[in-house]
């Protein structure tokens, strides 16, 4: 059984660490570069870089810093926000990010997925899918969770696997911020449905809400922002929680 991972995501603005609630309402919380690497050292799996505002400058910035934070950590790394080509990807991959995370560009250039498979490998590619419940049904939205598609959750995260996606990085925006636990029918639903990993986002606010992602999610992995940048759930107390409910991690 693979082990579970707990992926700390630093979400990026003028190169800043920044955390809101529903994708809005953005607080600074510290220097990405810092973050990056107490997270490594104190027991994270991987981590998750977004560069939420990605402007023709916050890519430069983010290129900077993926080097910076290269040469801090020794776990992998994803980077995502504004990337739409294979160019973008090449000169991220060559400053030492791991994977990379495509959104907004996936849905309007589906190809892209393909491209980015075919010349990096699937394991390179993380397709992140911010969803709304609205009316019982799950819509993808992109821009930062600004604009509503017509695409449903379930049949566009089938379509991602199918163009050669290695991951699923599935935010539930109804979820994001509240502290009130993941998306655990929906989490189980792709799980159930796709046969490559899902990444949880959006809900993490106890120990509780992790080992129910696992069993009741049965998410690969779960990322969380605020409860790690401001201290709330230290790493390795949440693994040691984990492995005393039976589940795998890494210690």
């Amino acid at each position: 059984m693979l082990a579970k991972r707990i992926i700390p995501c630093l979400d990026i603005k003028n190169g800043r660490t920044v955390k809101g609630v529903n994708f809005v309402n953005l607080v600074d919380a510290g220097d990405p570069v810092v973050l990056a690497k107490q997270y490594a050292e104190l027991g994270a799996d991987e981590l998750v870089f977004l560069d939420i505002s990605a402007t023709l400058e916050g890519r430069k910035t983010m290129l900077e810093m993926v080097l910076k934070v290269a040469e801090q950590v020794n776990i992998p790394f994803t980077v995502g926000g504004g990337i739409s080509s294979i160019e973008d990807v090449d000169a991220l991959l060559k400053c030492g990010a791991d994977k990379i995370s495509i959104n907004s560009s996936a849905v309007k250039n589906p190809d892209l997925i393909n491209q980015l498979s075919k010349k990096f490998g699937s394991q390179c590619v993380v397709v992140a899918i911010d969803a709304k419940q609205i009316d019982g049904e799950w819509i993808v939205h992109l821009a930062g969770g600004t604009i509503p598609t017509k695409l449903n959750l379930f049949g566009w995260a089938k379509e991602v696997e199918s163009r050669g996606a290695g991951e699923i990085l599935f935010t539930s925006m109804n979820n994001d911020g509240t502290k009130a636990g993941f998306a655990n029918k929906a989490l189980a639903k792709l799980s159930e449905e796709l046969n490559i990993p899902i990444i949880a986002s959006g809900g993490a606010g106890t120990k509780q809400h992790f080992v129910d992602t696992f069993v009741k999610g049965k998410a690969d992995a779960a990322l969380a922002a605020s409860v790690f940048h401001f201290g709330e759930i230290p790493i390795l107390e949440l693994k040691e929680e984990l492995k005393r409910n039976n589940i795998e991690v890494r210690l």
